[in-house]
């Protein structure tokens, strides 16, 4: 992905969030010096290390508005305290899901998340279950919460879920999920957040988009942190 085009779509996104009554914290809209400045004394060393805020992604396929998401990870706890069970174990991050924008099949081996339409048209949830070690199963459906009530599902079942409705998704749940009738504003409530290496995708793609610098980043994405800011 070009970097300007990166840029276009923080500028985009920070719209429809304010335009849903959210506002992003302070440290999103640092400058890549700023940020990088914090880091180096220490003060946002944690934001740094717990990979919260901006997330672009293309899959790595080139074409963001066919598969792609917008992503912002508002917080995120420690994956220790969560092997331990106490202290910070949640995270929490806000999507966006343009229309027929597919966020590909995949699962995850840690976390626990809710999805929640925060705004915006529909949001369309495919789901099929998993084999006994985890794997997708073309064959298998299972039993997910929506809104707190246990809801049953057929392999390839689409969930519709209107602004407001939600669904609880427990590893081994594979799913994916799109925009229908226009761009979807996504909340995120879940188990502490590793999309390094908690992101098992059905088919070989890739987690993290390749960038061309063409210009410079307004606000750096996560996945630039490693390069930013390296010790």
């Amino acid at each position: 992905m070009k970097r300007s085009t990166i840029n276009e779509i923080m500028a985009e996104a920070d719209q429809m969030i304010r335009a849903h009554g959210f506002t992003l914290p302070p440290f999103a809209y640092w400058s890549p010096d700023a940020f990088q400045a914090r880091v180096a004394d220490g003060s946002a060393r944690r934001i740094a290390d717990a990979r919260m805020g901006w997330d672009i992604t293309d899959y790595g396929q080139g074409s963001f508005d066919r598969l792609g998401l917008f992503l912002f990870t508002l917080r995120n706890g420690r994956l220790d305290d969560l092997e331990r069970g106490r202290g910070m174990v949640y995270a929490e991050k806000l999507l966006i899901s343009k229309e027929k924008q597919l966020s590909p099949m995949h699962t995850h081996v840690i976390k626990s998340e809710d999805i929640i339409n925060r705004g915006g048209a529909t949001l369309v949830v495919e789901l099929f279950g998993s084999d006994d070690d985890g794997n997708f199963a073309a064959d298998a459906g299972g039993v997910v919460l929506c809104d707190g009530l246990e809801r049953a599902f057929t392999p390839g079942e689409k969930l519709r879920l209107a602004p407001g409705e939600s669904v609880t998704l427990n590893p081994g749940d594979w799913h994916a999920f799109w925009g229908e009738g226009g761009d979807v504003l996504i909340g995120e409530v879940s188990t502490v957040n590793d999309d390094v290496t908690d992101n098992v995708f059905r088919e070989p793609v890739g987690r993290f988009a390749e960038i061309d610098e063409d210009v410079a980043p307004t606000h750096l994405l996560v996945s630039d942190y490693d390069r930013w800011f390296a010790t």
